[in-house]
């Protein structure tokens, strides 16, 4: 594909921006995806012991034991942190500003983790090869199987110290991801039968099952998904983010922009000035809850103030970058439910 260049680099600027909605201006990047979701090839690993682990990029990781010096994204480690495995090394938002938990840092003790980089394009090299890390995890958010918030102008340098293992978030429903997280979870020795991981799961399943219900018995019910940034409102479609790709599944009847506007987004997102925020009617407004963007009740904007969802109290939070754990996504399938369940029709 011969703007995969260029898209990526619209994903970076947008997200350094702070204002990237669906994760940036991502691309089908070139070439057919190479992982046919292999599954994990040590299943309920000891703690000690050869691992191995295949990843959605097709790639077979081999270590002659069970990886302790983890380093992964944030989420990823917050993901992981729910099953019981503790990742003391991260890159991505893990701290706000004031120094508390960032959103995507999850139940982890932020103040005792290794930070290697907080933004986007941030991420400190010689840190880590102190660090000594045997194995870096994080998500993919194209069919390239790019490493996310991996620095591109470092990434070799980073590739060098320690193999790279990578869950697909493109382009797939949010149970799949679930799935191959909770995978590579037990091959690091969690315990997928642990009363509290069974429990989380049954919720998932549950809350699913209301929000198919809901969705089914109010289809008239319009829910749109943005993101704010102080030039722009992003509004998503529902192509290749997992969470959306979920709910529309369900049944839920989001506001799809028409592929020609979000074809300079890699078909993500459409950009809307503030002045055309009413572009779409919708009765429930489900807005980007990451640190990089404006949230609702700091949008001072009168055309956003005047939008029906707005005034009627119906603006829900979303997780673009979920955590994927089942009890860190059951209150996002929950929310979504009940605000379904009890919206005004009134767009």
């Amino acid at each position: 594909m011969s703007n995969a260049r260029t898209a990526r680099l619209s994903r970076r600027g947008l997200l350094a921006a702070g204002g990237a909605l669906g994760l940036g201006a991502l691309v089908t990047a070139c070439g057919s995806e190479d992982s046919k979701d292999g599954g994990s090839d040590a299943k309920g690993a000891a703690k000690s012991g050869p691992w191995s682990f295949k990843d959605d990029r097709g790639k077979t990781v081999k270590l002659d034991q069970v990886p302790t010096k983890i380093v992964a994204f944030t989420g990823v480690a917050a993901a992981l942190y729910d099953y019981g495995i503790e990742v003391k090394g991260v890159f991505g938002p893990t701290k706000t500003k004031d120094g508390k938990a960032d959103v995507q840092a999850g139940d982890m003790d932020v103040s005792k983790l290794t930070v290697f980089g907080n933004r986007f394009d941030q991420f400190n090299v010689e840190q880590y090869a102190a660090f000594q890390p045997e194995v870096l995890i994080t998500t993919t958010f194209d069919a390239a199987g790019t490493l996310w918030y991996v620095p591109e102008a470092s990434k070799d340098k980073i590739a060098k110290l320690a193999p790279s293992v990578a869950v697909s978030v493109f382009d797939r429903q949010m149970p799949k991801p679930l799935q191959r997280m909770a995978e590579l979870a037990e091959s690091l020795g969690a315990d997928l039968n642990d009363a509290k991981v069974v429990e989380a799961k049954k919720r998932f399943e549950a809350a699913s099952e209301r929000l198919r219900k809901a969705a089914k018995s109010r289809p008239e019910i319009k829910v749109m998904a943005g993101s704010a940034s102080d030039a722009i409102f992003y509004v998503s479609g529902s192509n290749f983010s997992i969470d959306l790709e979920y709910f529309k599944a369900l049944g839920v009847n989001f506001v799809e922009p028409p592929k020609k506007a979000m074809e300079a987004n890699g078909g993500w997102f459409e950009n809307l000035s503030w002045e055309n925020v009413d572009k779409y009617p919708a009765d429930i407004i489900m807005m980007d809850d990451r640190a990089s963007t404006i949230q609702p009740a700091d949008i001072t904007e009168a055309t956003w103030k005047k939008l029906p969802a707005v005034k009627a109290g119906q603006v829900i939070a979303r997780s673009p970058e979920p955590i994927l754990s089942y009890d860190k996504c059951t209150p996002l399938v929950e929310n979504l439910a009940k605000a379904i369940e009890s919206a005004k029709k009134v767009a």
